[in-house]
C-alpha cells in the first residue's frame, strides 16, 4: 500500500507546493479519476467530509493512491458539486471517469470567503493569455485541519481552454 499520505507531517495531507500549479498550462490525456457527488446549500458543502473519507478508503484498499495527490471540484450548483479523486488505476464498485484537455492553472491562497474574488481573478488571467474557458475546476489542496497546521489554505482553479 501506498504509505505516502502517512508520511506527511499531519498525517494526513501533504505541504502543498504551489510553484508547479502557479500561472501553468497542463495538458491531460485520459487523467483517470473516481467521480462522485458532494450535497451543497448555495455552495457550502454538507457531507463532504463523508464522501471523501468513504472513496479514500476504497482507493486505499485498491492501493491506488496516487504518487501527487488531486481532488478536482466541480461546482455546478448552488446545491452540489462533483467530486474528482485522481487514483492510480479503477477502482472497484465506483464511478470511474477520465479527463482530457488543456488547462491554464492558478494559485489562490486565503479564505474560502475570497472564492467569487479568485474566480473574477481567473476570468481576467485566462482572458489575458487570449484564451476562452469552457469550464473551471476547483483543487482544494488540503483539508481544513492541515490548512490550519500548515499556516497556508491553497486553492487551484483549472480552468480548461
Amino acid at each position: 500500500m501506498n504509505k505516502l499520505y502517512e508520511n506527511s507531517e499531519t498525517g494526513c495531507c501533504l505541504r502543498f507546493n504551489p510553484e508547479p500549479w502557479d500561472e501553468k498550462e497542463i495538458v491531460w490525456k485520459n487523467k483517470l479519476f473516481v467521480k462522485d457527488h458532494v450535497m451543497s446549500v448555495f455552495h457550502i458543502p454538507i457531507n463532504f467530509g463523508s464522501v471523501i473519507v468513504r472513496n479514500i478508503e476504497k482507493i486505499k484498499a485498491a492501493d491506488a493512491l496516487p504518487t501527487e495527490p488531486l481532488m478536482l471540484s466541480d461546482e455546478n450548483s448552488l446545491w452540489g458539486s462533483d467530486i474528482y479523486i485522481h487514483v492510480a488505476k479503477d477502482i472497484p464498485n465506483s464511478k470511474m471517469t477520465k479527463i482530457s484537455g488543456k488547462f491554464l492553472t492558478k494559485v489562490f491562497e486565503g479564505p474560502y470567503q475570497n472564492m467569487g474574488k479568485w474566480i473574477e481573478e481567473m476570468n481576467e488571467y485566462v482572458k489575458t493569455k487570449g484564451k476562452n474557458m469552457k469550464k473551471m475546476y476547483f483543487f482544494y489542496t488540503t483539508c481544513p485541519s492541515c490548512a490550519k497546521h500548515y499556516g497556508k489554505n491553497y486553492t487551484v482553479i483549472l480552468a480548461e481552454i
